[in-house]
């Protein structure tokens, strides 16, 4: 699992995934016996702005380097012929979920997929919900209602999305070396242009 999040996104990750005292990933695999699934705090890939990582993603500069990191993460992994990924755009600010679906239209092999996760409410969006739990787990919803919920009633659907795979259009020096996010829509966009071709008689020369 790879988690690209901001630092106050990481911060909750560390605690409530991977803390000794929460740790809800080991909980899930117990719960359901799922084989090991690799996820350290190595797995959480901060968005970095130049100086520093970002809290939240708000202004323009922000959104910029949000879709260059994103990017360059997709990139890196689909680098590796031997793996599948399974994207999914669930969570985060709605621009970080665009550009990670645009990232994977950009990169995207024959293997890899597109999804999202949905909840039924009023589990979805709430912090104490992780996944539906075999047992019954009784969580409650904010005062002033406080109602209870259990946790082993919830349901989640998971809907694949398809997307349009542009790989095959990206110049190879795109697809080996790290390009902003805006450099390599420009280079998908350029190769489904009409192809253009002119001559110049005064030279007696063409160029495309």
């Amino acid at each position: 699992i790879h988690l690209i999040t901001t630092s106050e996104g990481a911060r909750r990750a560390e605690l409530c995934l991977l803390h000794p005292g929460q740790n809800w990933l080991s909980r899930l695999l117990q719960d359901y016996s799922l084989p090991p699934i690799q996820f350290s705090r190595h797995s959480i890939r901060c968005i970095h702005s130049p100086s520093h990582p970002l809290d939240d993603i708000r202004t323009g500069a922000d959104n910029v380097v949000a879709a260059d990191g994103l990017m360059e993460t997709v990139r890196q992994l689909t680098a590796d012929a031997d793996c599948a990924l399974h994207v999914s755009l669930a969570g985060g600010r709605k621009t970080m979920g665009f550009f990670l679906g645009y990232a994977l239209s950009l990169f995207g092999r024959p293997q890899d997929c597109l999804s999202h996760v949905l909840v039924s409410p009023p589990f979805e969006s709430h912090p104490e919900f992780y996944y539906p739990t075999p047992q019954s787990r009784v969580i409650y919803t904010p005062p002033p209602s406080s109602q209870p919920l259990d946790t082993s009633t919830a349901t989640v659907a998971l809907a694949e999305i398809p997307f349009v795979r542009l790989r095959h259009g990206l110049p190879p020096a795109l697809l080996a070396g790290r390009a902003s996010f805006s450099a390599a829509v420009d280079a998908a966009q350029s190769a489904f242009r009409e192809p253009r071709l002119e001559f110049d008689c005064s030279s007696a020369s063409a160029r495309a």
